[in-house]
């Protein structure tokens, strides 16, 4: 069923693209004449990187597009005919004059005028247009966001999603591939502007290694989104831009990567335009392996006497997981300019990703033995025993995602009227397989023990998100923005897991065998108004949401059904203000309101298997956290330097936390049980700095710190989340350029320890060192990177309670290396045509590949 559908979205594809090609086949058949000419200032100066558009006033089929080099100089070749030439650049007005091409030359020089007044966010986009050169500075700050370009981080090249966000400023990556934004992990994922399946239902570190950095257009760092963005996430937002290039003509590029741990992928970007049409397709897969490492220690202070036959007092694990992955994903899309006042895009997303692990795990307890005079111990109340178990683990885990996506915006009238239309229908698939072996020795009794578990799992996630905006200009420097959006989200979870003693009869473990169906329907609609005066600027905006989140879940142990049922109404506010110094230099204010919902699994009460030492299970009970946000921050960009230091503070309702306590389970084992809770609250202050600075043209410097403190409250039972204290982090990255074709990149970071009341985290650092060579006059790079050089990325807690202790170590990936080699073809201007006014107060950044927060 699934291989007719491929093969049917395919066949339309390709008689599309047929048609398309047939169409514009005339158009390459006319007599083109090339034409030269320069852009300059009203003083004669070159304006480089600036967009021109040619519009045929007869036939729109002979448009056509181009940039102008480092000396405002641009050559074209174009149909003879008549055309008006557009001309956009960054600090310049829009020009629009008309041109009669009657033979080749030079036309003459086209003079622009300079802005007036600085923009509200110097460092934007211009309006519709992308700079194809190699961006100069890989971060750079907007109104509501900070974007990072990831085509100058050598060290993650050949890599994945997880190596990019690895560098990006703000942003952490944990040792188990656990994302954070200022030490909070409540993290939002959007894919161009929206959720996406391609990071899958539920499979975390994985989903993210999926994406191939060489997809990556920008990231978006969205740490106080304005109402306009959905209000999930008390972190901020991550937003993906994925490449969908808009080049002239047919372009493409390829790219392959070996590495160790062993990895192969190889990835393709291609796309075509004429006139009003793009095609673009993005493929690739891999192979990769992957080593974890997990250690711990446990150990009781309770009195043994009280306790239990067979109750732990100190056990130690140690385990190590190894893995085989093979990923493949293709995403394929148009655009068209249906008219002058309005455009279509559509996508389709294919995603698959298959996993075989293996992973053991060696238990060395201390139990405790009571009433054993039969076997030597009279009158002792008890004694302790050493025991060994070995645990192997052996399961196979197959992803399936696939994704549609609609959009159309229409232009009204003359003054920027602009109304948007989007939809997505996402589907995804998980099925999971384990065969655990456990293999116990009671060295008092002499006696082996043998324990089979077989665990299958399958969940299954359908989303459907519809939502419509609006913007209505106000004057020059005004406007009115207001949406609805509707999310439908259902998951179903159906989890089983038997288990045979001793080569007995097979039998299903009730506990952990049930059932789940989770449905949450999400109803939100926002408006907002933003202006500027002289120098000020400002945004005010409000979002509702109302969400309806149904669960109903069955435990084979339990005889009835149960439902879970949550409705709640609430209201997001936001303020967003601005003040321009002069032209280079910028204060930022801004407030918003969060919500962090549970996990779908959050909410499930049962409890998983992979390791029955360490059990989780959901709480229904369990409500959503609320986060009050606010932040100051400075704007310095210079031709050499940009510096943006942003102090906030945070605070949290209702914090979700991880209660923790020890019992036996039905083997007598000792066992960390884990349940979130909403208990107290959570508070977070700091100072964020980011900074690039280019003391040479060889040499390029992004920096960037997070020194914060912290405060948390609130317990539950008998633990104690308290506890304040100041951590920091810091990342570092040195690009060098010896040569016009040669670069090099060394990179590092440092975490620093955090604690509360009963956890310490040690502090953490890790080095990166990468290489890049242009070959083949600029048609080629080829790349050498090395994660980790000192094998030192890995994560250290200590946690202690009232009644026991607890260490662990994870390291989530040794050392590795890659080496990649990426081959371009035949490369077009990247010219983005104008689809709407961009005003000065507008917080995109006016591309159309970000298709709009959603």
């Amino acid at each position: 069923m699934v291989k007719t559908e491929i093969n049917q979205i395919l066949t339309k594809k390709i008689l599309g693209l047929t048609f398309v090609l047939s169409a514009a086949a005339f158009a390459f058949a006319q007599q083109k004449i090339t034409v030269t000419s320069n852009i300059v200032d009203r003083q004669n100066n070159p304006v480089p990187y600036a967009s021109v558009t040619f519009t045929n006033k007869a036939n729109a089929a002979f448009n056509d597009a181009t940039l102008t080099d480092e000396k405002g100089l641009y050559t074209i070749q174009l149909v003879p005919g008549n055309y008006d030439v557009t001309v956009e650049a960054i600090d310049f007005k829009r020009s629009t004059t008309n041109k009669q091409i009657t033979g080749e030359g030079n036309i003459g020089n086209i003079t622009v005028e300079a802005e007036n007044t600085g923009t509200l966010t110097p460092t934007q986009n211009i309006e519709g247009v992308t700079i194809t050169a190699q961006a100069t500075k890989a971060y750079r700050v907007e109104l509501d966001k900070k974007v990072y370009d990831p085509s100058l981080d050598i060290v993650s090249k050949g890599g994945n999603l997880q190596d990019v966000l690895s560098n990006v400023p703000s942003v952490s990556v944990d040792t188990d591939g656990t994302v954070s934004m200022r030490g909070n992990t409540n993290v939002r994922f959007l894919i161009n502007g929206k959720p996406s399946s391609m990071l899958g239902i539920d499979d975390g570190a994985n989903a993210l290694q999926s994406i191939p950095a060489d997809q990556i257009e920008r990231i978006e760092v969205i740490t106080n989104p304005s109402s306009k963005y959905e209000a999930s996430g008390t972190a901020g937002i991550l937003n993906i831009i994925l490449k969908k290039s808009k080049k002239v003509g047919f372009n493409g590029s390829v790219e392959g990567t070996l590495g160790y741990l062993p990895v192969t992928r190889l990835n393709t970007n291609l796309s075509w335009r004429k006139g009003a049409w793009t095609y673009y397709v993005n493929g690739g897969g891999g192979y990769s392996q992957n080593k974890s490492t997990n250690n711990s220690e446990f150990n009781s202070f309770l009195n043994p006497q009280q306790l239990n036959d067979g109750y732990s007092m100190k056990s130690i694990q140690n385990g190590i997981n190894e893995g085989e992955n093979n990923n493949y994903n293709v995403t394929t899309g148009i655009f068209v300019d249906v008219t002058d006042t309005s455009t279509l895009n559509a996508s389709v997303m294919l995603r698959n990703f298959n996993n075989e692990s293996t992973g053991e795990t060696n238990y060395f307890d201390s139990v405790i033995l009571k009433d054993r005079n039969a076997v030597g111990y009279p009158n002792v109340p008890y004694v302790m025993q050493d025991q060994f178990t070995s645990r192997l683990n052996e399961g196979t885990n197959k992803n399936n995602s696939f994704q549609a996506d609609l959009g159309f915006d229409q232009k009204i009238g003359d003054n920027g009227q602009l109304l948007s239309l989007a939809t997505s229908f996402q589907k995804s698939k998980s099925n999971g397989t384990s065969l655990i072996t456990e293999n116990g020795f009671d060295n008092e009794l002499d006696f082996a023990t043998l324990t089979l578990n077989n665990i299958l799992t399958e969940s299954a996630n359908s989303t459907f998100l519809a939502k419509a905006d609006y913007e209505l200009p106000i004057g020059e420097s005004s406007k009115i923005e207001a949406g609805a959006r509707f999310d439908a989200n259902n998951n179903d979870y159906d989890y089983y897991v038997d288990q045979s003693k001793n080569n007995g009869p097979i039998s299903i473990l009730p506990n952990f065998t049930s059932a789940t169906q989770y449905n949450e329907n999400i109803l939100a609609g926002y408006a907002q108004f933003k202006s500027k005066i002289n120098n000020f600027g400002y945004q005010l905006g409000l979002r509702a949401e109302n969400t309806d989140i149904n669960v109903n879940f069955k435990r084979v142990s339990d005889a009835s059904l149960i439902n879970v049922d949550k409705n709640y109404l609430k209201f997001f506010p936001s303020l967003f203000l601005s003040y321009d110094l002069d032209k280079d230099n910028q204060l930022l204010l801004n407030y918003s309101r969060r919500i962090n919902r549970p996990r779908s699994f959050f909410l499930i009460p049962f409890m998983s298997y992979n390791n029955n030492r360490n059990l989780f299970s959901g709480n229904p009970d369990l409500n959503p956290t609320y986060e009050n946000s606010f932040e100051l921050g400075y704007n310095l960009s210079k031709n050499k330097v940009t510096f943006n230091p942003t102090l906030y503070f945070k605070k949290s309702e209702d914090e979700v936390n991880m209660y923790q306590y020890s019992g036996l389970n039905e083997d007598g084992n000792t066992v960390i049980y884990t349940m979130p809770v909403n208990a107290g609250s959570d508070t977070q202050y700091g100072l964020d700095i980011n900074a690039t600075y280019d003391p040479f043209k060889w040499w390029k410097i992004l920096a960037s710190a997070d020194l914060f403190g912290y405060k948390n409250e609130g317990s539950y039972e008998n633990f104690d989340f308290s506890g304040e204290g100041f951590s920091t982090r810091f990342r570092l990255t040195n690009t060098f350029k010896p040569t016009k074709n040669t670069s090099f990149q060394i990179q590092g970071f440092y975490r620093g320890a955090q604690n509360t009341v009963q956890q310490k985290s040690e502090p953490m650092y890790a080095v990166n060192l990468g290489a890049s060579q242009t070959i083949w006059k600029g048609s080629g790079t080829l790349s050498f990177n090395i994660q980790d050089i000192f094998n030192t990325r890995a994560r250290e807690y200590f946690l202690t309670t009232p009644s026991y202790s607890q260490y662990s170590y994870m390291q989530w990936q040794p050392r590795q290396f890659s080496l990649s080699l990426t081959y371009r073809f035949k490369e077009g201007e990247k010219v983005d045509q104008p689809k709407r006014k961009k005003d000065i107060n507008s917080n995109t950044s006016g591309d159309d590949e970000q298709q709009g927060p959603m």
